[in-house]
């Protein structure tokens, strides 16, 4: 096959868009090729002219333009920057230090890593890889398979989930960083209604064993009792319903719903470079929020329960599967963000040096944001005189806004100065990560629904999510978030990407995907890549689902459990997630010609569409010819069972 002259890069002139009509298919340039690629596509029989009828010169040549013009990055590095802000966000700050609590501190590191190496770089890496590949989105990019297609449908519906919280999220956030600028800060201090149980956050003035009160008590802080009793107004059951929405956090709500539409009305080519401070800005202020954590006193033993293993929860299946989520929350993998974001990539671009990168320091942000943590917690150990770190503080989505509020208040010289930084920091994590996954919303509503313009979908997503948000700042709130998280977005994304790999890796095939690798960047893939794609990631991801199913008990929120009607809840939206799969597969099965017999309909249900491949229609055909060239070369090959499976592996 003839190469290309410009370092794999087939594509240089085209960026994709996010505000592009055809948002899934980059760069698709109205040609006679593109024109053929989308009959065969749809089974139809492809036209014998080269051009529509009644088409002029001069329609034809304004559509071309109007390719050429389409918004992208505008440049490698906004790419990059984008991404971290995607995954470097607040599934570091805020999940990964309660998730690392509840299962056993510094043992939940070992397994951590280990999923992290053997599921979330080769996952990344993956998804990168079909994204930019095929210039197409979350669904749009199972053409590979169309059958697979619900994969991408239940993967929608997880994000959406996650979208809806996290704005929440942004709005606790926001109100924080309003009252940072009172004169003392108002979780500071203990009221009179909270007892003698609470220890004020500022720092102390009496001596310890004044301050401290009886060495047997374990004391909440004032941090603690303000999150709980006054942002969340937290109830101690939801038996007789979650309440009423809080109207400060409501108008905060619409606040963040607000800035990320105004967000994605602007596009990816304004996002790109927002990305810069959206993904360095937060680094600064951690820095500063670890060199005085690492400076209270008890810190240093807060900082060893973090690092020191607990072997024996290796042994607890629990713990990997919180690794399995943890990654997948972090690294933002497996709900179709990924692929959307590498899909306006241009078509060579190096997302192997990109992928490597993020994910390495997504790993770093979760340990750093872990030492902070717990040297905070630690911390409140000595203050309470008590060796037990996991009981200082309840664990949950809350403690990111009960630990670094907690440790802002005991600054010395100018608290309100470092607490309006540190929420700035927590509301720019929630917009990149945010921004990308209404993007992705966005992509999957503008593929069904072409000529809607873009700013009306935005508007909508945003009305919904608002709507939707409202659930989670009633005072039962936190028990809805924690039902949703686990049935709507966790277990199903934990399902769906075990359905994601076997689709790529055994239906697409790891060969192929390496031969696409090759075509694309011009480089061939390790063997530990094309290992973890077809045995190592799906076995250990079934393993894990299987287990959690075996030992599964009733999920709870702190010490409640929900009533019955409410799990049969989570299991139907679970149910509805996964069944994606066979709804959309049964629709592909019927798209199929009807001459065929059901067994060949299913079989051609497996097969990638004609149109399969890069979006550019010259590299498509070049691609086209690539393929038929080792079709051919596979014709020869020996058909055995065992060797297909090793041909599919190292082939």
């Amino acid at each position: 096959m003839e190469q290309s002259n410009n370092n794999g890069y087939l594509n240089p002139a085209y960026v994709g868009s996010l505000n592009a009509t055809t948002i899934s298919i980059p760069g698709a340039y109205k040609t006679n090729a593109e024109t053929t690629a989308k009959e065969a596509a749809n089974g139809h029989k492809p036209s014998e002219t080269t051009t529509p009828q009644k088409q002029t010169e001069d329609e034809t040549e304004a559509d071309v333009g109007e390719g050429i013009k389409r918004d992208g990055w505008n440049n490698d590095i906004e790419f990059l920057m984008s991404c971290i802000a995607l995954s470097v966000g607040l599934g570091n700050v805020w999940r990964f230090p309660f998730i690392a609590l509840e299962n056993g501190g510094g043992a939940f590191l070992i397994p951590y890593l280990i999923v992290l190496i053997l599921v979330g770089k080769p996952v990344y890496y993956l998804e990168m890889l079909l994204g930019q590949f095929s210039s197409r989105g979350s669904v749009k990019v199972y053409d590979f398979a169309p059958i697979m297609r619900g994969i991408g449908y239940g993967q929608v519906l997880a994000t959406g989930i996650v979208t809806t919280y996290y704005a929440t999220l942004m709005a606790i956030t926001l109100r924080y960083f309003v009252e940072s600028f009172y004169p003392t800060l108002p979780w500071s201090y203990c009221r009179s209604e909270w007892g003698s149980s609470c220890l004020d956050s500022a720092p102390q003035t009496l001596p310890m064993s004044e301050a401290n009160g009886k060495a047997s008590e374990v004391r909440t802080t004032s941090a603690e009792f303000y999150f709980t009793n006054i942002i969340l107004r937290e109830k101690t059951s939801i038996d007789d319903g979650i309440g009423y929405p809080s109207w400060t956090l409501a108008v905060a709500l619409a606040a963040a719903w607000l800035i990320i539409a105004g967000i994605m009305f602007r596009g990816v080519k304004s996002s790109g470079k927002a990305s810069y401070f959206l993904a360095l800005f937060p680094y600064v202020v951690m820095v500063i929020l670890l060199i005085r954590a690492l400076t209270l006193p008890g810190a240093v033993d807060g900082v060893l329960y973090f690092l020191k293993p607990q072997w024996h929860k290796l042994l607890e299946p629990q713990v990997w599967y919180a690794a399995v989520t943890q990654v997948f929350f972090s690294l933002a993998i497996c709900f179709g963000n990924i692929v959307m974001y590498a899909s306006y990539n241009r078509f060579g671009q190096n997302i192997y040096r990109d992928a490597n990168i993020v994910t390495t320091l997504d790993t770093f942000t979760s340990m750093l944001s872990g030492v902070i943590i717990f040297g905070i917690l630690g911390n409140l150990a000595y203050e309470n005189n008590t060796t037990d770190i996991s009981k200082v503080v309840n664990g949950g989505p809350g403690l990111a806004f009960i630990s670094y509020p907690d440790a802002i208040a005991k600054f010395k010289v100018l608290p309100q100065l470092f607490s309006v930084l540190f929420f700035l920091m927590l509301f720019v994590l929630g917009i990149g990560s945010n921004v990308g996954m209404v993007s992705c919303l966005t992509t999957v509503l503008k593929d069904e629904f072409v000529r809607i313009k873009q700013w009306r979908i935005v508007v909508f997503i945003a009305i919904i999510g608002y709507l939707l948000g409202l659930l989670y700042i009633t005072p039962g709130g936190q028990f809805v978030l924690n039902l949703l998280d686990f049935f709507g977005a966790t277990f199903v994304a934990l399902v769906l990407a075990i359905f994601e790999l076997l689709a790529i890796g055994w239906v697409y095939g790891v060969k192929r995907v390496c031969r696409d690798v090759e075509f694309m960047l011009g480089i061939k893939t390790s063997k530990y890549y094309r290992i973890c794609w077809g045995f190592i990631t799906p076995l250990l991801m079934i393993t894990i689902l299987v287990y959690m199913l075996a030992r599964y008990e009733p999920l709870k929120y702190k010490d409640y459990t929900y009533l019955p009607g409410v799990y049969v809840f989570g299991w139907c939206l679970s149910a509805f997630g996964v069944g994606q799969v066979l709804f959309w597969a049964i629709s592909a099965v019927r798209s199929q010609p009807a001459e065929l017999s059901l067994c060949q309909r299913i079989r051609k249900a497996f097969e990638p569409l004609p149109s399969w491949g890069p979006a550019d229609p010259h590299t498509l055909k070049r691609y086209q010819l690539h393929m038929e060239q080792a079709n051919v070369s596979a014709m020869f090959q020996r058909s055995g069972i065992w060797h297909k499976i090793y041909d599919n592996i190292f082939g």
